[in-house]
């Protein structure tokens, strides 16, 4: 069993968890961690609630900005990724369209716009081209809820599938075209003379796709590390996006356990609380002892911006920070 922290250093990290665990600050600490150690690193919200803002105490746009020395942030939208997407195909289909059909491809990209997963598909592209862009030596995601995130990081078999059938249809399309002006000579017009652009564009993005897939699957490159709670909610919900994960063949880098109550108390109510979260702690190390198991305190208060962080890598760092494998 590879350990933790062997994977929390890996190329391309992602942090999920159910909201209120705390993978906002654990990934903004790691990001902190890995810009300290002198690695150019991008800390990436996909999360709506933009809480990456809230945990590095500075406000993020859908832009790359410096943080602290060797530390960029960004939050996408999702709305303005896909107003974004939408522009660059329809400028991509717009430039090998003939005038006559404008409008019905305006209709078109209306509809697709507005259709589910669109924002997914869009988030996705700008997901890719970060991964491509080769800048950082490290990338972290903050990620949304399970549930998006599943289906963001189940589109490369999807789309790379989708587009295929695309590719196949358009390269029909094409032959069927030219077949016509061979047949019709200059009555058939001059559309679709010279490059294919639509289909180019289309076998452009299914490499890309391709290439992404590859990077998510590589086990050199990219761990997925789930942070949760010792309650009984957040560890099947954890459980549930590991064996989905799985399945998608992305690799699980651990689990860490945020907010376990201090050994040490005579508080009755925490003692009571300790009697219900040691039962928790047995069916997290039964449900995930294929993989390396770490803790974290709980601590008085969530730490906001990079000094507040410092301080949580110490405890990190710390012997308080147990590892079970």
């Amino acid at each position: 069993m590879r350990s933790l922290r062997e994977a929390l250093g890996r190329p391309i990290l992602f942090f999920g968890g159910k909201g209120g665990v705390g993978k906002t600050t654990l990934a903004a600490a790691r990001a902190l961690e890995s810009a300290n150690e002198g690695s150019r690193t991008l800390l990436v919200s996909t999360d709506t609630a933009h809480s990456t803002s809230d945990a590095l105490g500075r406000e993020l746009g859908p832009e790359p900005c410096e943080v602290v020395p060797n530390l960029w942030a960004v939050e996408l939208d999702p709305a303005l990724e896909t107003e974004r997407y939408m522009a660059e195909v329809k400028k991509r289909i717009g430039d090998s369209t003939p005038p006559r059909l404008a409008v019905e491809v305006e209709r078109q990209m209306d509809i697709a716009r507005a259709s589910p997963g669109a924002e997914e598909a869009a988030l996705f592209d700008r997901f890719t081209r970060i991964v491509e862009d080769g800048g950082f030596d490290r990338i972290i995601f903050d990620t949304a809820p399970s549930g998006q995130t599943l289906r963001l990081l189940s589109l490369p078999e999807l789309m790379t599938t989708w587009m295929g059938a695309m590719i196949a249809q358009r390269k029909k399309v094409t032959s069927l075209g030219r077949m016509w002006r061979n047949v019709a000579g200059e009555a058939a017009g001059s559309d679709m003379k010279g490059r294919d652009m639509v289909l180019d564009a289309l076998v452009e993005r299914r490499e890309r796709f391709e290439r992404t897939r590859a990077i998510l699957g590589n086990l050199h490159r990219t761990a997925f590390v789930f942070v949760t709670v010792a309650e009984r909610l957040p560890i099947l919900e954890t459980d549930r996006v590991i064996r989905a994960l799985s399945g998608h063949g992305i690799p699980v880098g651990g689990v860490i356990v945020n907010q376990v109550l201090p050994r040490n108390t005579t508080d009755s109510f925490l003692l009571r609380r300790k009697e219900r979260e040691a039962d928790q702690l047995s069916d997290i190390e039964k449900r995930f002892r294929n993989w390396p198991v770490a803790y974290l305190p709980l601590l008085e208060r969530d730490p906001v911006g990079t000094d507040e962080l410092g301080r949580l890598l110490e405890v990190m760092a710390a012997d308080r920070m147990e590892v079970s494998s």
